[in-house]
């Protein structure tokens, strides 16, 4: 199998049961034009998403890295007309863009977009009392992924889904000494996940139009 049929195999699937979208096509080039990195998650990616907050009834989301809010719109039509979505993103700049892409959308009044490094609003969406949240969506920096998670964790409730993007690296988890601290710290979320009497979770491996690279599911059980 080589990344050409991946990527071909992503498109049959994208091109038969995702129609064309025009908000979610117009947050993709305005994320572009922006300038911002194309990492977003792929369209039949973001339908999982979206599936997955449907079929937990979810009325709550957290999502942990915003950048353009094309995760964030999937994730904001699973919820219902008076269900909240607050999404964090570091970068001003990536915020802006997110904004106006989910304005566009006309999820602007379900969705909220924070900006700061997200270890610093976390404590604050606690004091708030922002939570517990439905679904945590956690696709930022992965160095940080063990601390995104606990924080998942405190901010969610027994039935929360916790799902983390990229946790597969190209198959460098799997390797026992990493040289990358994006690795480093995704084995390290995977430790926590496994130590948690709380957590009940799985990972998958995902190939397509974003190469080779995986998610982790978890369901607070506790």
């Amino acid at each position: 199998m080589t990344h050409d049929q991946w990527t071909a195999v992503d498109h049959y699937v994208t091109d038969l049961l995702l129609p064309a979208d025009e908000a979610l096509d117009a947050a993709l080039a305005a994320s572009t034009d922006a300038g911002l990195p194309e990492i977003a998650v792929a369209p039949n990616q973001g339908k999982l998403l979206n599936l997955l907050a449907t079929a937990t009834g979810a009325r709550s989301v957290l999502e942990i890295g915003t950048l353009g809010g094309y995760s964030t719109i999937w994730l904001a039509r699973a919820l219902p007309a008076d269900g909240r979505l607050i999404t964090l993103e570091y970068d001003p700049a990536h915020a802006e863009v997110a904004r106006a892409n989910v304005a566009r959308a006309g999820l602007d009044k379900i969705v909220e977009v924070r900006t700061g490094a997200a270890l610093d609003t976390l404590p604050r969406l606690e004091a708030e009392g922002a939570g517990p949240f439905d679904l945590v969506f956690v696709d930022a920096d992965k160095v940080n992924n063990p601390h995104y998670v606990s924080w998942a964790l405190r901010l969610s409730r027994p039935g929360t889904l916790i799902i983390v993007d990229n946790v597969v690296r190209g198959g460098k988890v799997a390797h026992e000494r990493p040289d990358d601290p994006a690795v480093t710290g995704t084995r390290a979320m995977f430790d926590l996940v496994a130590r948690e009497p709380r957590l009940d979770a799985t990972a998958l491996q995902t190939v397509g139009t974003k190469g080779y690279d995986g998610l982790l599911v978890a369901r607070v059980v506790s």
